[in-house]
């Protein structure tokens, strides 16, 4: 039989011959390194048959297939000693997932996992992974694999095989065995065990059997693993400096904003919090300004009606707050696309007012499960840099043009480069697939025509229109989905939305999405976590802090402020009858930016001693002077 290399070369091998076999006979060295095989795309164990015929290729530690196949090892250990140091647990799904694994147990009765339990598991779980138990995959029919894990009392895996039999008609299932531990399972796996070379466990939470509030609460064990001690411990580091970098932690540290049950998923917003909002807020203003945006303002409650003729209403409203007024049934905004259509909508126009571009700050609502909420990154209320655009058909290049413009504009005051995603036709959709193919096929015009580079995500368009998106990286290398340029055929047509054309006719206008903060909540967060709370100079809520060094010299502090104040600046008199060296640490440790000394000396020469935090003492400056240099500074927003 012969097999097919990447590079397109045969490669001859004995019937019945194996991915082991094929990369033994390719060389000692990679048969000793390989992990699995690909065979014509699919990804396979080492120990199966070869198709003759088929193209192959051997994945390896540097494979990017590689991290995900061990991860899916590791999941199994970890079940293969849980079940062993707790005697009838139930095990149900144990998948691989960015940055790890995880795998959901049923404990019996009266064991009640925790963190401080994981260095046990772990422990145990090293022991089978010093063994080298091989993965063994066999296969059974559906009615024996019932049969059996029936037998075991394993509920959940007979619940997945009766899926398989009603969703894809399965007759046969796949097992893997490794030690004791045997696993429904699609594999593939490693060759053994010894091949998970470094693995934590992280943490343990709750999880209901597939998602459903009404099922069963399980007890998840979350863990990562690698293929060096030295990958592991630099995530575990990075893991670490996310820790502190945690936006919810900061938020409260520097007085930005706290969260509530009274009301779960919204952010109750300090002083300090609401200057930095309103600082984004205004920079969307100014920028929109210049690019020909006008701010409107729509309501928050609408009749069902309007989320019926938008599309919302079968294909979102499980997402919205409803409610009724006098037997009608309303629902809470969670965009602003409907009102603004509705707006445009309400007016007579002609092909010279196009573009219009609506924009508004508006206050949104969703239902999030509670599940999935965190800090600002995933709330139930929010609020958007929102805009829409109605275009003719030809505009719409130049829109999307200007609108990634924006983007590009906006991201570079944070020293943030973004890389674009064109997402496309999802499977629940509304509108026909003619005005789809013209809706990106235009989007895909307009990234030619920039020539930005960008990848393709299929299906993953919104429900109305295809859409690209614009992510970032963040100093700790994470990536973030930001703003989004979403165009739409749908919501004119079902809005009947129109303007007359230069031939005195009644045209469709095209409608653009546009989003580049995302949230304004999620878009902060981000930036805490971004700048560990040092944020630009422009954009902190507290930009200067005055700390006179002792009683006397309150007075003195107090003009410095007032003085920097009408200058535009945002200060703080720091006046306690505190030491001064308390006082610097206090404000260094409020990420405050600029930190002014002031005492016997300072009020005698009607100077002020600076210090910039991150690299201290900067000498003495005149009041007037540093004014003018930190008012530049902010207006510039250079840092």
């Amino acid at each position: 039989m012969q097999v097919k290399l990447p590079d397109g070369k045969g490669l001859d091998l004995d019937p019945g011959a194996t991915g082991a076999d094929a990369a033994a006979a390719i060389g000692p060295g990679l048969a000793k390194a390989a992990l699995a095989i690909v065979v014509d795309g699919d990804i396979r164990d080492l120990s199966r048959e070869l198709p003759d015929g088929a193209g192959i290729s051997i994945i390896t530690g540097k494979s990017p297939e590689a991290l995900d196949l061990i991860r899916h090892d590791a999941a199994h250990v970890l079940a293969t000693a849980v079940i062993a140091l707790y005697p009838g647990t139930k095990v149900s799904i144990g998948p691989s997932i960015e940055n790890g694994f995880y795998y959901d147990f049923e404990f019996p009765d009266g064991v009640v996992i925790s963190d401080a339990d994981l260095p046990m598991i772990e422990e145990r779980m090293r022991e089978h992974v010093k063994a080298s138990q091989v993965f063994e995959r066999s296969e059974l029919s559906v009615a024996d694999a019932i049969e059996r894990f029936r037998g075991l009392g394993e509920d959940y895996k007979v619940e997945l095989i009766e899926d398989l039999i009603t969703n894809e008609g399965a007759e046969t299932v796949s097992l893997y065995r490794n030690g004791d531990f045997v696993d429904l399972c699609r594999g593939p796996h490693s060759p053994a065990t010894d091949r998970i070379k470094a693995f934590a466990l992280q943490s343990v939470a709750g999880a209901y059997w597939r998602g459903d509030s009404d099922r069963t609460m399980l007890t998840r064990i979350y863990g990562t693993a690698f293929l060096s001690k030295q990958d592991l411990s630099e995530h575990l580091e990075r893991l670490e400096e996310a820790k502190a970098r945690d936006h919810r932690r900061l938020g409260k540290e520097l007085g930005l904003f706290r969260f509530s049950e009274v009301s779960p998923g919204s952010a109750f917003w300090l002083p300090r919090g609401t200057q930095l909002f309103n600082g984004l807020v205004e920079l969307s203003r100014e920028m929109g300004e210049l690019r020909g945006y006008q701010e409107v303002k729509t309501p928050q409650l609408y009749d069902a009606e309007l989320w019926k003729m938008s599309g919302h209403w079968d294909k979102y409203r499980d997402n919205m707050f409803l409610t009724e007024a006098e037997d009608h049934p309303m629902g809470l905004k969670p965009m602003n696309c409907p009102g603004h259509a509705h707006l445009f909508g309400a007016q007579q126009w002609s092909y010279k007012d196009l573009p219009v571009r609506y924009s508004e700050p508006g206050l949104l609502h969703r239902n999030e499960p509670s599940g999935t909420l965190h800090g600002l990154l995933r709330v139930r209320h929010f609020c958007q840099d929102d805009a829409h655009i109605f275009c003719t058909d030809e505009q719409i290049q130049d829109e999307v043009a200007g609108c990634l413009e924006f983007a590009f504009a906006t991201y570079r005051l944070f020293g943030l480069e973004p890389s674009l995603e064109l997402s496309t036709r999802p499977e629940q959709r509304i509108g026909d697939d003619g005005l789809w193919d013209r809706a990106e096929a235009a989007l895909e015009s307009a990234l030619k025509a920039g020539d930005h580079e960008y990848t393709v995500n299929a299906g993953d368009g919104a429900f109305y229109g295809p859409k690209i998106d614009l992510h970032i990286t963040d100093s700790l290398g994470r990536s973030w989905q930001l703003g989004t340029v979403q165009l739409d055929y749908s919501m004119p047509e079902r809005f009947e939305l129109s303007y007359t054309g230069a031939d005195n006719a009644d045209h469709r206008p095209v409608m653009i999405h546009r989003a580049l903060m995302g949230s304004y909540e999620r878009f902060i967060g981000i930036l805490i976590e971004h700048f560990a709370g040092d944020l630009p100079f422009w954009l902190t809520p507290v930009q200067v802090q005055v700390l006179p060094v002792a009683d006397r010299h309150a007075e003195y502090g107090k003009q410095v402020k007032d003085e920097l104040s009408a200058a535009g600046l945002r200060v703080e008199l720091d006046d306690r009858a505190e030491s001064i060296g308390r006082k610097i640490r206090e404000a260094e440790m409020a990420k405050t930016p600029v930190m002014l000394i002031v005492g016997d000396r300072e009020v005698e020469s009607g100077e002020v001693s600076v210090r910039e935090r991150g690299s201290g003492d900067e000498g003495s400056e005149s009041v007037s002077e540093l004014a003018a240099r930190l008012v530049s500074r902010s207006t510039d927003r250079s840092a």
